[in-house]
């Protein structure tokens, strides 16, 4: 059904193109008629041209990875206050992104910073093509911005790293071994009522493996605290094992293709990609040149067009 689903929905959207295009032409003559005016012909043109580059946007997300959900974490870089404070002005963008597409996010994890902002959060986002989307997001992002926590009103600069993995679901088979998985309980605290106080709800997975990537003994640690019982915590951190997992295999795939795609530019985790400048109204992506001076619409989740920009680049890769 899903695999109809997702058919339906190209032929569905070539038949939507075509049919813009025809009307275009009708359009064109019609004004040549002196029928339609040239506003009205531009309208048309706006039209046909939205739809193409939606299906060609579309078609930048055919990886079997793309259709999945992500695993979005957030981590506050050095700086203390001021870098807690620009995660929580982060996720707080990402959650109006989330909500603008209709997909539905669930905190797992969440760190509160010191004196403002958070340290750290982890949460899951369900929906249709979540990961083919947000994918674009991952790497360091850069504020730069008259801090309110300096009593000398001085321009600060500070660093948060976004992490994005796809959300496995049961389609995909990740292959783990039970003699290197061990676990830790511990109280939880904050949401999940009174129960998280009295009770070792929360869990801390620790998983030993050798990384496909570098061929190292590697550790995955992942504490998920934001559920009522600990078989519940449990269930989602291993979920969110097999994700990261997954994402490790597909990095490995990456790397063997470098060669083919040594010309094009690729987005490591830990390079700087996004640049926000308040003071001079200003979010520019350094990695297509992408910018706008709607500050505020980009911390009110306004993502898109930085997202098309990214996929329309990289996304054939």
């Amino acid at each position: 059904m899903r695999k109809i689903k997702e058919l339906r929905n190209w032929v569905e959207g070539y038949d939507e193109v075509e049919k813009a295009v025809e009307e275009l032409q009708l359009a064109f003559d019609f004004f040549k008629e002196e029928v339609m005016t040239e506003e009205e012909l531009d309208g048309a043109y706006e039209h046909a041209l939205t739809l193409v580059e939606a299906l060609e946007m579309k078609n930048m997300l055919s990886k079997e990875e793309d259709k999945m959900g992500a695993i979005l974490k957030i981590v506050a870089g050095a700086g203390g206050t001021e870098a807690q404070d620009w995660a929580e002005m982060l996720f707080r963008m990402y959650q109006r992104w989330v909500e603008r597409q209709g997909y539905k996010l669930e905190v797992t994890n969440y760190l509160d910073g010191d004196e403002a902002g958070i340290k750290s959060v982890t949460a899951q986002i369900q929906g249709e093509m979540a990961y083919g989307y947000l994918k674009s997001e991952n790497g360091v992002h850069r504020l730069v911005r008259v801090s309110p926590f300096n009593a000398q009103g001085k321009r600060m600069t500070s660093f948060t790293s976004v992490f994005v993995t796809p959300l496995v679901d049961d389609s995909i088979e990740i292959e783990i071994n039970p003699a290197n998985l061990s676990w830790d309980t511990f109280r939880s605290s904050g949401a999940g009522g009174q129960n998280v106080n009295k009770v070792e709800t929360g869990v801390r997975l620790h998983y030993k493996f050798k990384n496909p990537v570098t061929d190292q003994p590697d550790e995955i640690v992942i504490e998920n605290t934001e559920g009522r019982s600990q078989s519940g915590n449990k269930d989602n951190a291993m979920r969110m094992l097999k994700s990261q997992l997954y994402e490790l295999e597909l990095e490995k795939r990456r790397a063997e293709t470098a060669k083919i795609e040594a010309g094009k530019r690729k987005i490591e985790w830990g390079s700087q990609i996004r640049s926000y400048v308040f003071d001079d109204r200003r979010v520019k992506d350094h990695r297509t040149n992408y910018q706008t001076s709607n500050v505020n619409a980009v911390m009110d989740g306004d993502l898109d067009a930085f997202i098309k920009a990214y996929l329309m680049e990289f996304g054939g890769e």
